[in-house]
């Protein structure tokens, strides 16, 4: 029986490739997703193990709301710790923004870009190119930089921090361990200024031992000595919590690219439910000779599940390959191929083979030994039981989103989405003969045509199973689509209804927070003869009684009131004294804080302060957290405003009152001003860029379809040799032959691609009542974008019928006639 299984295996390879192409696409994402984790995440640690070179132990604050990092005094103490060699100040922080040649903030949209003291570099830096700086007018530059930014030793560039913009020379070029990373290195003293605010302060401390001296050992006696108020960790310690706070940034993609791999195999599970089900059907007679020559029914099963197994293991070898492939080929460091990548690319690649073809098995069980005397395939099962269980799964769908629709559950609405689709899936074949029938009516003119019309309509499992691989691709789009362009609608919308504003001044978001610019900027602004009122926002994180918080500075209160149609849920909202404080009712519970309650609020900077609360605001999409005044910003890790409204004056010019503005800001490059389209576009940019990957990876999930129809054709062609053969000694053209087959895989691709906009329609509009109180408020089905997926499901239904639709049409019509 292991002989024939893995002979007949080998014989119809050619009709099982393209199951084993979809087992290995899947495989590939979640092979790729697991490996590329473990490779980036190998490979960060291993970066912050050479940037800690030489370091034993690390002290810093462990205050974790502090900005201010440790006192330059400490190192001093620790140098009269038992067991230290030296101990060196290090200043390190995210924020440093070189201007590069083309006169644009080099960008880092992935990495922090570091400013740091040169003596502190220690080993982490070896020269390429010049010196270290020894001026404070003075800088050198990692290699990475350098190359980015088209910088040399010798040029004059400009540095953005937390002071406004200055210009320095380069003097050197470095290698950093991490070849990629954006550095800056200063004097010490500059450093301190204009990466921490802080003269006479560092980031941390790095102490290194005495020989003889191991570093868990030394850890303990500084501890020991600093006591608390100080974080103490070995060398390696934070090397690996650095490696896996970068690696982190990973989990995003790597759910990603898993979650993608689960469309890809469900949707593959279409594909291979199809072909083992045409497969079981075209050897009926097979099957029953070898139950009259005394196989049982578990035998049978046996062999087409170890035939699927076959299959699944070829697929999932084929699918690790191409996972490792891309791993090394993505993250272009040392390859990491974790066990758990491997386990996981066969279970899944097995499990989804074998599951798939459960059903054929069993179908392949029920053939009777008399079936081999005949010379038809087993009868069309009826499809009473599956229409049945899925009208109920549907209604229950269809009772989940009613009362989630009501009760505004975003739990019931989801649920209800997913036992909709799933009802969906189980009553597609009850709709695929009269909607194979009704789409093929288009193609009744002619007599490929009708026959073509009649093909679809003849087995309507193989066509639903078919068409619903199209479908989930499809539906998928369409609901994401749906979600996303809602999404943007509404922000447009909210700035459209909320937003008072003629001009909006916002600074780019990356790595330590938004860009920031000079203060000085909002009086030049409001002295503008065009202008009527401006008011400016900072933002940072806080300590509110006792609890972390989002905090922002505020320079002119009763304007942003204005300006964003605030009102007052409870106090007032007015300008504000030094000493006064305003929060949303988000904020606000039973228990308080009620307005003239005290609060204690600890800034990033200083000492923590008491504020009296003034006022309550309500709800707002664009603003919300505590409202402080201006003479706050002080104490956050940057005192510059990031964000600013403008209100024109009447018949104020706008354009003319921008382009004042993008010139009193010449000296950030990184903030732009927008009127209230380019806010709008500005707020939906991510959301662009994550709808465009999310597209992009889900049309694999529409090439596994693509796949399946022209299985299903391929199959079908071979199932009905004799017909084509006969069909051809009547009269059939060949050219007729080929757009029979060509018109019936087009139907069932209008028949997928129709389900699927409409299932995607209903689940992206659910998705956005779920979503309501997010702010997704309205809601709007891309009909633009719905036309394109059916377009494009006829055109990939045309194409994918082309290679049967010519081997239909080259079949010798005596031979086929003769075809058993």
């Amino acid at each position: 029986m292991l002989r024939m299984i893995v002979k007949g295996t080998v014989f119809r390879w050619r009709r099982l490739m393209l199951s084993g192409l979809a087992v290995m696409l899947g495989v590939t994402f979640v092979a790729g997703a697991l490996i590329l984790t473990a490779t980036l995440g190998g490979s960060y640690t291993d970066v912050a193990r050479r940037v800690q070179a030489g370091t034993d132990v690390v002290v810093s604050s462990a205050d974790p709301i502090s900005a201010a990092g440790v006192p330059a005094a400490l190192t001093a103490r620790l140098a009269t710790v038992d067991g230290v060699a030296a101990a060196t100040g290090v200043v390190s922080a995210d924020g440093a923004r070189l201007i590069g040649a083309s006169g644009k903030v080099v960008s880092s949209p992935d990495q922090a870009r570091l400013g740091v003291s040169w003596p502190g570099l220690g080993r982490a830096a070896q020269l390429r190119d010049g010196r270290g700086p020894g001026l404070d007018t003075e800088i050198a530059i990692s290699a990475a930089l350098a190359r980015t930014a088209g910088v040399r030793v010798g040029d004059q560039a400009a540095v953005l921090t937390l002071r406004p913009k200055r210009t320095f020379t380069v003097v050197g070029v470095f290698d950093y361990p991490d070849t990629e990373q954006q550095v800056v290195a200063f004097t010490e003293p500059v450093a301190q200024t204009v990466m921490l605010g802080a003269p006479g302060a560092y980031s941390s401390i790095s102490v290194a031992a005495r020989a003889g001296v191991s570093a868990p050992e030394l850890r303990q006696r500084v501890a020991e000595a600093l006591g608390s108020g100080y974080r103490v960790r070995t060398g390696e310690q934070v090397s690996i919590a650095d490696g896996a706070d970068r690696g982190r940034s990973l989990s995003l993609t790597n759910d990603l690219l898993l979650g993608f791999a689960g469309v890809a195999l469900f949707v593959g599970a279409f594909l291979i439910l199809n072909t083992f089900s045409m497969l079981v059907a075209q050897r009926t007679r097979e099957l029953a000779l070898l139950r009259a020559m005394g196989a049982s029914r578990r035998q049978l099963i046996g062999s087409v599940l170890a035939e699927a197994a076959l299959v699944g293991f070829a697929g999932s070898v084929a699918g690790l390959a191409a996972g490792i492939g891309v791993g090394a080929l993505v993250a272009r460091a040392p390859l990491v191929v974790p066990g758990s990548a491997v386990g996981a690319a066969f279970a899944v690649g097995l499990l989804v083979t074998m599951l798939a073809a459960l059903v054929p098995a069993r179908h392949a069980a029920r053939v009777p030994p008399i079936a081999a005397l005949r010379d038809t395939e087993a009868p069309e099962r009826p499809l009473t039981r599956l229409t049945v269980a899925g009208a109920v799964v549907f209604a229950a769908g269809a009772g989940l989103l009613g009362f989630g629709y009501a009760g505004g559950s975003a739990s019931l609405l989801l649920g209800g989405v997913g036992a909709g689709f799933a009802g969906t899936v189980m009553l597609t074949p009850a709709a695929a003969r009269p909607a194979a029938g009704l789409i093929g009516w288009v193609f009744a003119w002619s007599v490929p045509g009708r026959l073509a019309r009649l093909n679809a309509r003849r087995n309507p499992r193989r066509t639903a199973a078919t068409a619903a691989a199209l479908m989930v691709g499809v539906a998928l789009l369409a609901g994401i689509s749906t979600v996303f362009v809602s999404a943007t609608t509404s922000v447009g919308r909210l700035v459209e209804d909320q937003v008072r504003a003629d001009l909006m001044i916002s600074g780019d978001a990356n790595g330590a927070g938004r860009a920031g610019f000079d203060p000085a900027v909002l009086t030049r602004i409001a002295a503008l003869p065009g202008v009527q009122a401006v008011t400016g926002l900072g933002e940072g994180g806080a300590d509110i009684d006792g609890q972390r918080a989002y905090v922002e500075t505020v320079t002119d209160v009763p304007a942003l009131r204005d300006m964003l149609g605030l009102t007052v849920a409870a106090g007032r909202i007015g300008t504000l004294a030094a000493d006064q404080i305003l929060v949303d009712e988000r904020n606000v519970t039973a228990a308080g804080p009620h307005v003239g309650d005290r609060v204690t609020v600890r800034l990033p900077r200083g000492e923590a302060r008491q504020y009296t609360l003034a006022g309550v605001y309500t709800d707002t999409d664009l603003l919300n957290g505590w409202l402080l005044p201006a003479s706050a910003a002080a104490g956050f890790r940057s005192g510059q405003p990031t964000q600013a409204f403008v209100r024109l004056r009447p018949g104020a010019d706008a354009a003319a009152a921008k382009q004042q503005l993008t010139t009193l800001l010449a000296d950030s490059p990184e903030v732009v001003v927008s009127d209230r389209a380019a806010y709008t576009a500005q707020q939906n940019a991510k959301a662009d860029r994550l709808l465009r990957i999310v597209q992009l990876l889900l049309a694999l999930a529409v090439v596994i379809a693509v796949l399946g129809i022209v299985n299903t054709v391929a199959l079908s062609v071979l199932e009905r040799t004799r017909e084509l053969g006969l069909l051809r000694a009547v009269g059939l053209h060949r050219v007729q032959t080929m757009l029979m087959t060509a018109a019936e895989a087009t139907v069932i691709s209008i028949f997928g691609a129709l389900l699927g906009v409409l299932t995607g329609a209903a689940l992206g509009a659910a998705t956005v009542r779920a979503l309501q109180t997010q702010g997704v408020t309205d809601l709007v089905v891309p009909l633009d974008r719905m036309g394109a997926y059916l377009g494009l499901a006829v055109v990939t239904g045309v194409l994918a019928s082309l290679p049967p639709a010519a081997r239909a049409a080259r079949l010798n019509v005596l031979r086929a006639i003769a075809h058993d």
